[in-house]
């Protein structure tokens, strides 16, 4: 079975490198570029809240052993 966090990781960094490039563009950005940058962020942040849900279910799912 594939893990759904690294299909969710491989995502997040390809959507950074894009927003990086974005940012490194010599002119000014088109209303259409920034409306387009806007909606990857919003997804970057989706994407990190389901990475963050992963992590708590496999937290709280191993067994708990005394110290």
């Amino acid at each position: 079975m594939t893990d759904p966090a690294f299909a969710i990781k491989n995502e997040v960094q390809r959507l950074v490198e894009v927003q990086i490039d974005t940012l490194r563009k010599p002119s000014s950005l088109t209303s259409s570029e920034l409306d387009e940058y806007h909606s990857r962020s919003e997804r970057i942040t989706t994407l990190y809240e389901k990475l963050d849900l992963i992590a708590r279910k496999r937290f709280y799912s191993r067994p708990q052993t005394a110290a």
